[in-house]
């Protein structure tokens, strides 16, 4: 198996791994299952695969334990899958390390978009021309259809930082580790209210386009779709 287009499913429901496994493997990827925690973070260690589909609830240790134990070792991008919606599980999960989040019932087609969406944007920069924005990080300048503004350092870190992973749900805490890398004390309202002094900004230079979505009791994401929720 190669570890550039490997993947690790770990899924304890055998119908649905099956499942999993057939939509990826047509999809071109190689395919390994594990049906339990316990044995996870030895083979992510052994086999270093590209990408780790975690469920959430897994017999003998469960998904958040698992992907702690990975992100001590590894940087695998990691989408964890789930049943349970609250959103306190989805919090914990993103401050651990997940790249993204897919909630049970699913489309397997959906979650094989996810795989290939993280895995296009594994060492993008944060700033480039891409989509509808162009970033200038040397003026602290954004482009769009023959217009611009300018942002302020913080404003722009955090455009950088979700349009460098359009999809990507981020904590407000890791924007917080990302925009201060003094790491200053700041609170959710602070993030908040870049988020909105951005929206605004950004309003401006592409009326009529939302491309910073919130996820409720999580945090952000970074959207060109007019019809992203």
């Amino acid at each position: 198996m190669s570890a550039k287009d490997s993947i690790l499913i770990v899924e304890d429901e055998d119908r649905l791994a099956g499942l999993l496994a057939d939509y990826l493997k047509a999809a071109g990827y190689a395919v390994h299952r594990l049906g339990e925690g316990p044995p996870v973070a030895a083979w992510v260690r052994t086999h270093h695969p590209a990408l780790v589909l975690l469920d959430l609830m897994l017999p003998g240790r469960d998904g958040l334990e698992v992907c702690r134990e990975i992100r001590t070792f590894s940087q695998v991008p990691i989408i964890m899958t789930t049943a349970r919606v609250e959103e306190v599980d989805r919090l914990l999960g993103l401050e651990l390390g997940a790249d993204d989040y897919v909630c049970k019932p699913y489309s397997p087609r959906e979650v094989v978009a996810r795989v290939k969406a993280v895995l296009r944007r594994g060492g993008a920069e944060p700033a480039r021309c891409a989509g509808a924005l162009s970033l200038d990080p040397d003026s602290l300048r954004v482009r769009a259809a023959e217009r611009e503004i300018e942002l302020t350092a913080v404003e722009f870190a955090l455009l950088a930082t979700l349009h460098a992973a359009p999809g990507r749900i981020f904590a407000r805490d890791r924007l917080m580790d990302r925009i201060y890398q003094d790491h200053r004390i700041v609170s959710d309202r602070t993030i908040d209210s870049h988020v909105k002094k951005l929206r605004r900004k950004l309003a401006d230079l592409l009326p009529g386009r939302e491309l910073i979505h919130s996820v409720y009791g999580v945090g952000y994401r970074y959207e060109e779709r007019e019809d992203a929720p």
